[in-house]
């Protein structure tokens, strides 16, 4: 990759914005972008057959800023929205960005300064800042395997290298329920050759509010949504989980007790 702090014409990043009726917050996140500390991105609005007022505000942007790209398309869920920006990207990363969240002025530039030493890294994330109906630091931490198949805790809001959806497709628009894809594609991106990256700082604000759709979600919703995954990737279970159990049955041999415990807690998290 080029030099980022050379480049002012040529797109780096494409942040994906779907939105779905998103009139009392899409300003806000439009204008985060305004204040980022290079100027090697744009931004493709989708708007996802939104009934409000959506539209023009979208359209103020694109009026007087060419960073801003804007496409309407019928009502296809968040999955689908943001797949349709992710074809019409130009960059050679992608950040999904919620139509309801903020991103800080750093981490674009951050996120590709890590890129440019590392090959081989797919994602770069970071932590958030929650606000709205929640106050606080969102602690992401380093990325952990294990963690990572137990249940998501990676938000979508990651800079991802284009050539992984090119290379592993899109969000998946076929879930029970809407809300998980992102975890689904960090799964596959697990099982591919492309490595992960944490940055130990605050990358996005996260609003918390009560009609979010992952709030939604009842616990039949969520377990759907889970047993659908986990079955999609269950190759990659199995393949971990025989990893782990034949660790388990060394350990147990050398008799290796506090080693010996852990990778039986790492078995359980698997087969709940």
């Amino acid at each position: 990759m080029k030099n980022i702090e050379n480049l002012k014409d040529e797109i780096l990043i494409s942040v994906i914005i779907p939105c779905y009726n998103s009139e009392h917050t899409l300003e806000d996140t439009l204008s985060s972008l305004k204040v980022q500390d290079f100027d090697s991105w744009e931004a493709i609005i989708v708007n996802d057959g939104s009934t409000d007022n959506s539209e023009a505000i979208a359209l103020k942007f694109v009026k007087h800023d060419a960073h801003f790209k804007y496409f309407k398309k019928p009502n296809g869920g968040l999955g689908s929205a943001r797949n349709f920006g992710i074809a019409k990207a130009l960059g050679q990363y992608i950040l999904p960005l919620d139509a309801d969240n903020t991103i800080r002025p750093q981490f674009a530039k951050q996120a590709l300064l890590v890129f440019q030493k590392d090959s081989g890294l797919g994602v770069v994330y970071g932590d958030a800042m929650y606000f709205g109906e929640k106050q606080g630091i969102w602690k992401v931490g380093g990325f952990d395997k294990f963690r990572l198949l137990r249940k998501n805790y990676i938000d979508a809001c990651a800079i991802i290298k284009k050539e992984v959806f090119d290379n592993l497709g899109g969000y998946d628009v076929n879930m029970p329920h809407q809300g998980n894809e992102d975890w689904d594609l960090w799964l596959r991106v697990l099982n591919s050759k492309y490595k992960f990256h944490y940055l130990d700082e605050i990358t996005f604000d996260y609003r918390v509010v009560k009609n979010s759709m992952i709030r939604s979600f009842d616990k039949k919703m969520f377990e759907d949504n889970r047993f659908y995954i986990k079955n999609k990737n269950k190759e990659l279970y199995f393949e971990t989980y025989n990893d782990l159990y034949n660790e388990f049955n060394k350990l147990r041999i050398r008799k290796n007790a506090s080693i010996f415990r852990k990778f039986l807690r790492q078995i359980k998290f698997l087969t709940k």
